[in-house]
């Protein structure tokens, strides 16, 4: 008796040895055999053999596209190709013959086996071997809440070993559950689940529970959504803290290089703008070179244009401080005049070499993408510029306060006839203020070009917002500069959602004008006898 038992159990292996061994040809040549039953088993074997083929063989009998030749029963893909119809292998698209009318016989489809298809795709899906197919099926389902999909969602959460992946079946498995009649318990906990994992997505599906027949699940489904909008609206503040840092960051970078030459020398720059814009044009000229000749220099583009956009705008910056301001000290109105005449000069002389439309500048690839934090979506060239504009206020701020020229740089700007007495340059001071500050402005126009085409008037942009930073955070002082750009950035992203975009700044002026009635040195006032008289 034991020796039967042993054949009967080889031979059953020998059995499920030969059925398993069936090849995914083999099986699609079995779907037009037999009745709807035997098709429905055919199509669990595809889905069963985990050939990374057999989804696009399920989605092509879904779409009726395959077909059984009448000459020799082989299952083909019929194309059509206007009044055209071609038989081609289901697997490798090679052609096998243009087709008559009456040439092939379809393969019957039902609604159960409609489902059958629909439940193998999410299995086959569900396990592929890639963790993105695998994410893009849970979030398929999560969409589509097909209850259908709830038995391939538990097999494979039970195997899911990604974070994110196991995540998303989750949040897919409770929308599925909400979507049908299971019991009240397990609803609750799927209620449960989407309130904390759910993300915006689940709003609409928790709403809809807040009309289910159970008072409980509608209960839980009321508790939830009101969880979920305190959190949203705790993460609209951070989102809008973000967005205002983010704009602050920009502002500053624009702002800082004014501040140096306004503060030093009093003069009203209206070309500072411009100088922003050569630093930009600097990095389009770069990025134009690199992409002719050295291609694989791209990503460094940036590390590249950085000190030569700084040369330019202060090699430029230099000769407008020796050719123009030195002969205007002292005439706050002419100085204006005089560089707004310079900006419109410089504007003209980019459009006449550029042309007046605007220039792309290019992401490298670790400035490219962004990423989820809780909520809200942060792009790495903001966050990069971010940490860019902190990085050039640390350096400048340690150039004035650590170095002889900085030395002199904050002498003159507190006293500047007594810093002449001791023996300082001032006219040497000026130039070598003016052209740093130039030089900031240049390398704040590579930080800009990543956020937004390259134009003639890139510059018009900044410099009223520019010159409020520095008045409202106290002219010269570099903390000034930087707690008026991030104050004036949060403040404006508070405003928008309310007022839009063009009231925000018209508000946003009026506060400044009204904050310098009660303090008119700014924020950060600076302290010496000159400027206190």
């Amino acid at each position: 008796m034991p020796l039967l038992h042993l054949f009967v159990f080889l031979a059953g292996l020998l059995l499920s040895g030969a059925a398993a061994a069936q090849t995914l040809e083999e099986l699609v040549q079995k779907l037009p055999d037999g009745g709807f039953e035997d098709r429905a088993r055919v199509i669990e074997q595809i889905a069963a053999t985990g050939d990374e083929r057999a989804a696009g063989i399920l989605d092509r009998l879904a779409a009726r596209e395959l077909e059984v030749l009448k000459a020799d029963g082989r299952v083909v893909r019929v194309v059509k190709e206007g009044k055209t119809e071609t038989a081609v292998d289901p697997f490798s698209g090679e052609k096998i013959a243009e087709l008559g009318r009456r040439d092939t016989q379809s393969i019957k489809l039902n609604n159960n086996l409609r489902r059958a298809i629909e439940k193998a795709l999410g299995a086959l899906r569900l396990g592929a071997a890639e963790p993105a197919k695998r994410l893009e099926a849970a979030e398929a389902i999560f969409r589509a809440r097909d209850a259908s999909q709830l038995e391939a969602l538990d097999a494979a959460l039970a195997t899911e070993t990604v974070p994110n992946v196991a995540a998303a079946m989750r949040r897919a498995r409770a929308a599925v559950t909400l979507g049908s009649n299971r019991p009240e318990a397990e609803q609750i906990e799927a209620i449960e689940t989407l309130a904390s994992e759910g993300g915006r997505d689940a709003l609409g599906i928790l709403a809809a529970a807040m009309n289910a027949e159970s008072p409980a699940v509608a209960d839980a489904a009321r508790s939830a959504v009101a969880d979920f909008e305190r959190r949203q609206q705790l993460w609209q503040v951070a989102e809008n803290v973000w967005y205002g840092l983010s704009l602050g960051s920009v502002l500053m970078l624009a702002a800082i290089g004014l501040a140096i030459t306004f503060g030093v020398m009093g003069v009203i720059n209206m070309a500072h703008g411009e100088l922003v814009m050569l630093g930009a044009y600097t990095t389009f000229v770069v990025q134009e070179i690199i992409r002719t000749h050295a291609v694989w220099l791209f990503d460094w583009s940036l590390a590249i244009a950085l000190p030569l956009a700084f040369l330019v705008s202060a090699a430029v910056g230099v000769m407008i401080e020796r050719g123009v301001c030195r002969y205007l000290y002292g005439r706050p109105l002419e100085t204006l005049l005089a560089t707004w005449g310079v900006s419109l000069i410089l504007q003209q002389a980019v459009r006449s070499i550029f042309g007046p439309n605007n220039r792309e500048v290019g992401n490298p690839g670790w400035m490219s993408g962004a990423f989820e934090l809780g909520a809200i979506t942060i792009t790495y060239n903001r966050l990069w510029i971010m940490v860019f504009a902190l990085i050039v206020f640390a350096v400048l701020l340690l150039v004035l306060k650590r170095t002889p020229v900085g030395l002199q740089m904050r002498a003159v700007t507190q006293n500047r006839p007594m810093a002449s007495a001791m023996g300082i340059r001032t006219g040497w001071i000026d130039a070598t203020t003016f052209g740093l500050g130039a030089g900031i402005a240049g390398i704040a126009g590579v930080a800009l070009s990543q956020i937004g085409n390259v134009s003639p008037n890139l510059g018009q942009t900044y410099i009223v917002d520019s010159f409020m930073v520095v008045v409202f955070g106290g002219v010269g002082n570099l903390w000034g500069a930087l707690a008026g750009a991030f104050t004036l950035g949060v403040a404006n992203k508070f405003l928008e959602p309310f007022a839009g975009a063009v009231l925000a700044k018209v508000l946003v002026l009026v506060f400044i004008i009204l904050f310098i009635q009660k303090r008119p040195r700014g924020m950060f006032a600076l302290r010496g006898r000159s400027v206190e008289q």
